[in-house]
């Protein structure tokens, strides 16, 4: 079905790909992973001929698409065969409405009206999206229009679908439900499947095969497990097993827990650690917040407190109100009705230069805060208008993601880099409350660790941290309470621990595989261990 035939592929001097020499059968999920920034966005799209017809670059050997030469096709020659939804969907948007949007390439390819329509219908189950057909895609979550980009190329039935961080803005429910929907496509009509993944705890129960990219040029493929059992990319699951020494290690929560009866017999009566004391400084609060975009209500009658040295996770579904509460709190919307003060002060009252210093908001988008023509630029731009010492958001950024080229584009980085500068910008003048929006979106698992250890800091030094997350990982990790909202409705709140290890769609891995004992990393069950044996 695809053949990378001897594939070599260099931006100047960086090597993406040496010599990949890589089948990929038909009917196959393929799951392509490596650190952030490594080249997995560029062998997608060597896939439909994006690159090099597009990007520019230096190749050598082919990619054969059902014996079509990518190098001697354009991309326009290959839709028939290849459907592509990148990192940003809502950019690849044409039409007003959701059903519309979903229709336009089929008539483009001159699909029948009868035919047209039955597709549509079909997208729409597959994809969960038949309560939203008549809305404006510019008006749905993060999450839900990546659900309609996925749902707009599967109507067209390409043979080959290729995803580029598919699940990223999507909820655990949400990206379950969509992964489910691709392997049943995969299995019973044969639909092969090419996706670059992060969040590994969601897509490798669903791989066939994983290509390891070293960052170097360098691959691996074979069976995840396999692949993944000596890599620092790892997910919690695999990490556990290769804690507990077992063999072979599982993709699973299901094989895990099957494993499990050691491990926790050796943690007996351990417990958990207990969290940090939120009992700091409220630095911001909403009651009663309503916020409504006409007749619909993203916030009703929210309350709550946000205290320094606290990390709170907002979890929930897509389209549940989490980027509305964060984009109120830093003074970006205003409150239908209601209270949002930070600081004793509505933020909408607070001028723009003060308010950076106040209040700081990565958005799920961070090309929009991002505004120079190279990286160092953008740091050095960012160090004068916060009054900073020279270089602080650059070593920052080092801290962050370390190796990214100070001469490049932001617009020519990858998502995780291009957030990790982001992430820098507005970090660095260290506002009393940081809001972040999905910030491991494009992050690989050691970024992730780095970014944790920034947001420890930040609660240390009495920041109160607020981020909108669906990587329960990540709220794992970090968060001391997680605030769950659904319908626009406060549904939970409380200690970390007490919230995720009670909601299965929330919960992480290692609190799944441990259950009813309230473990939720790895970290925390080593440590537990080490006490135990001494």
């Amino acid at each position: 079905m695809i053949r990378f035939d001897h594939v070599s592929f260099r931006y100047d001097e960086r090597w993406v790909v040496r010599d990949l020499d890589v089948h990929v059968v038909e009917g196959e999920l393929l799951v392509v992973v490596g650190p952030t920034g490594s080249g997995k966005s560029t062998v997608l799209k060597l896939i439909n001929g994006l690159v090099p017809h597009f990007s520019g670059g230096d190749v050598a050997g082919d990619v054969l698409v059902e014996g079509r030469s990518v190098m001697g096709s354009s991309p326009v020659e290959l839709a028939d065969l290849v459907g592509f939804v990148g990192q940003d969907p809502a950019s690849s948007f044409v039409a007003e409405t959701v059903e519309d949007e979903i229709a336009y390439a089929m008539e483009n390819l001159g699909v029948a009206p009868a035919a047209m329509r039955r597709r549509v219908e079909d997208a729409l189950d597959l994809m969960s999206l038949h309560d939203v057909r008549s809305r404006s895609v510019r008006s749905l979550s993060g999450g839900q229009q990546q659900r309609v980009a996925i749902a707009a190329v599967l109507a067209s039935s390409p043979a080959i679908l290729v995803l580029d961080e598919p699940t990223s803005a999507l909820d655990p429910g949400a990206a379950e439900e969509v992964l489910s929907s691709l392997t049943r496509l995969v299995h019973d009509v044969g639909l092969t499947v090419v996706m670059a993944e992060h969040r590994l705890e969601r897509v490798l129960p669903f791989a066939d095969r994983v290509l390891l990219l070293d960052g170097a040029g360098g691959a691996t493929i074979g069976e995840p497990a396999q692949v993944m059992a000596a890599s620092p990319l790892a997910p919690p699951l695999i990490e556990l097993g290769r804690l507990a020494g077992w063999e072979p290690l599982p993709v699973t929560v299901r094989q895990a827990r099957r494993q499990s009866g050691g491990i926790s017999g050796l943690l007996g009566d351990a417990a958990p650690p207990r969290g940090v004391d939120p009992a700091g400084r409220v630095v911001a609060k909403v009651e009663d917040l309503t916020v409504a975009y006409g007749d619909l209500k993203a916030l009703d009658r929210v309350s709550a407190t946000f205290t320094t040295g606290t990390v709170t996770a907002l979890m929930g579904r897509n389209g549940s109100g989490k980027s509305t509460l964060l984009g109120t709190i830093a003074g970006l919307l205003g409150p239908t009705s209601g209270v949002v003060e930070v600081s004793g002060q509505a933020p909408r009252q607070i001028s723009a230069e003060d308010r950076i210093c106040l209040v700081g908001l990565v958005p799920q988008d961070p090309g929009l805060l991002l505004y120079a023509q190279e990286v160092a630029d953008e740091c050095r731009t960012a160090d004068l208008e916060h009054h900073l010492t020279p270089g602080t958001t650059s070593g920052l950024l080092g801290v962050i993601a370390d190796g990214i080229d100070p001469l490049r584009h932001p617009k020519d980085l990858s998502e995780g880099q291009r957030l990790s500068l982001a992430l820098s910008v507005v970090l660095a003048p260290r506002p009393l409350v940081v809001l972040l929006d999905e910030p491991t979106r494009g992050l690989d698992y050691q970024a992730k660790r780095a970014l944790c250890a920034q947001i420890r800091m930040l609660r240390d030094s009495g920041t109160a941290v607020v981020m909108a997350s669906h990587d329960v990982e990540l709220v794992a990790m970090v968060a001391d309470r997680v605030v769950v909202l659904a319908g626009g409705e406060v549904i939970a709140d409380g200690a970390t621990r007490d919230v995720v290890c009670h909601t299965p769609a929330f919960a992480p891995q290692v609190a799944k595989v441990l259950s009813p004992q309230a473990w939720l990393t790895v970290d925390e069950v080593a440590t537990a261990l080490q006490e135990v044996r001494r």
